[in-house]
């Protein structure tokens, strides 16, 4: 993770580079401006103000940059970070206007991950001023969170367990003044049986875990935020193929969009009583691992068919369910690695979104559009529950056709929920398989960012 600190600093004239953005209308405007010689530099760098395509310009005895942007009026998120990943370390300003919410770009445009390199980078910060002081925080914490899963997802399993993420949760919890409860063996097992159940053939060493975090004031709106912990997911009996397995370690990515949110949370002193559930497992193949055409009981007292032991997300995440409703929140988010089928309808970028109450649903959208994180709205399709119907149990963890795969999960986590629970769910990827600029390939938070502006919206001061 990147230095934030030294990443956008107050602008109190301090020397830096010039960087001026300019858009193709505003492209003829600025060479009329340029002396010859930068007008030159530009010709010779064949600079047509194309997204992400820069320049460099002889400014005095020193230099300066131009880059070309969407709209210079209407930055995003972006539109800068190609710039961070790509110029000399060193101070930069934004001429003729401020860069807004191309700080976070310019954040993250220089994370990298070099946990097990020898050899790591040593190449210096490039800083970027504002005379926007007030945002600097929150730009910088928003970029934070997203680092964090980051940082946890491209971890491996073996450095990444259920141990690991309660570690995690501890650091969060003493960090922040926040209650941490963990439940673990035979306690696990009476408790969260569909958790105990996922998670006990992983032995010792990554033995699973109810991880539970509460902060706030308890008169407060209370809100829960779950994440899937699936540490490392082989498929269970049910196994995977070997390619199938090789990014199975961001499988855990859903507990760490809940994590980072709830830091983002507890960093902001949102007004709310936060309740944040992980349950930690890995899905591994031994002699006691749990097995197709099992009944296990659930911690709501529902019996669950296990169809496919691949399924596996949404039995540790039914128990969580369950427990946070108990405590009657107002809303409840989840985030979960869910189905390859979100993948197969939206790609990698789109987080799948479900939600009961058409409002909360708008206010993620919204969310995503305004901070540059889009999510897509799937059904909570009702003639599909049928899909999921079991000739033994009250319901089958895995649907009976092929169809809408990732709206049957949906289906199934509902059934865990109280009925007046606002709830929503994103079927997120967490993974960038090609980089882009401020989004390098790897682990990434995919729909946590919509999830904190339609938090801060509804509960912000």
């Amino acid at each position: 993770m990147s230095d934030k600190n030294a990443l956008i600093q107050p602008d109190r004239g301090q020397k830096a580079v010039d960087i001026h953005l300019v858009d193709k209308d505003g492209l003829e405007a600025f060479l009329k401006e340029r002396t010859a010689p930068q007008r030159a530099a530009i010709e010779a760098q064949k600079f047509k103000a194309d997204g992400f395509d820069h320049a460099i310009l002889p400014d005095g005895e020193g230099w300066a940059v131009v880059a070309g942007v969407a709209n210079a009026s209407d930055l995003s998120s972006w539109c800068m970070a190609k710039l961070a990943e790509a110029l000399p370390a060193g101070t930069y300003r934004r001429v003729g206007g401020k860069p807004g919410k191309a700080m976070f770009g310019w954040i993250t445009g220089q994370y990298s991950f070099e946990r097990y390199r020898t050899d790591p980078s040593e190449e210096g910060p490039r800083v970027l001023l504002t005379g926007e002081v007030k945002a600097i925080g929150a730009v910088t914490a928003e970029a934070e969170a997203v680092e964090l899963v980051r940082d946890l997802v491209n971890t491996p399993a073996e450095d990444m367990g259920p141990g690991q993420l309660e570690t995690e949760a501890e650091g969060l919890a003493k960090a922040h003044h926040a209650e941490i409860r963990l439940t673990r063996g035979d306690t696990l097992e009476r408790e969260f049986p569909m958790v105990h159940a996922v998670g006990r053939a992983a032995g010792r060493s990554h033995a699973p875990r109810m991880i539970e975090l509460e902060w706030g004031n308890p008169e407060h709106p209370k809100i829960a935020v779950v994440g899937k912990g699936v540490c490392f997911d082989s498929g269970g009996l049910d196994i995977k193929p070997s390619s199938g397995m090789l990014l199975m370690k961001k499988d855990m990515g859903g507990a760490a969009h809940a994590l980072a949110l709830a830091r983002l949370i507890m960093a902001a002193k949102l007004p709310v009583r936060l309740h944040v559930l992980v349950p930690a497992v890995e899905n591994a193949v031994s002699a006691n691992a749990f097995r197709p055409g099992d009944v296990l009981k659930s911690r709501a007292g529902m019996s669950v068919e296990i169809g496919n032991t691949d399924a596996e997300g949404r039995l540790i995440l039914a128990d969580a369910l369950t427990r946070a409703g108990e405590n009657e929140p107002e809303l409840v988010l989840d985030f979960a690695t869910l189905t390859g089928a979100a993948r197969v309808a939206l790609g990698p970028d789109l987080p799948a979104l479900f939600a009961r109450e058409d409002t909360t649903a708008q206010a993620l959208l919204d969310g995503g559009i305004a901070s540059d994180d889009p999510c897509w709205r799937l059904p909570l399709h009702e003639a599909y529950r049928e899909y999921l119907k079991s000739d033994l149990a009250d319901i089958n963890n895995s649907g009976s056709s092929g169809f809408a795969g990732s709206c049957t999960a949906a289906l199934f986590l509902d059934r865990f929920v109280p009925k007046d629970v606002d709830w929503a769910h994103f079927d997120t990827f967490a993974w960038r398989p090609a980089a882009k600029p401020g989004r390098p390939k790897g682990g990434d938070a995919l729909g946590l960012r919509a999830a904190w502006h339609m938090l801060q919206h509804r509960y912000g001061e």
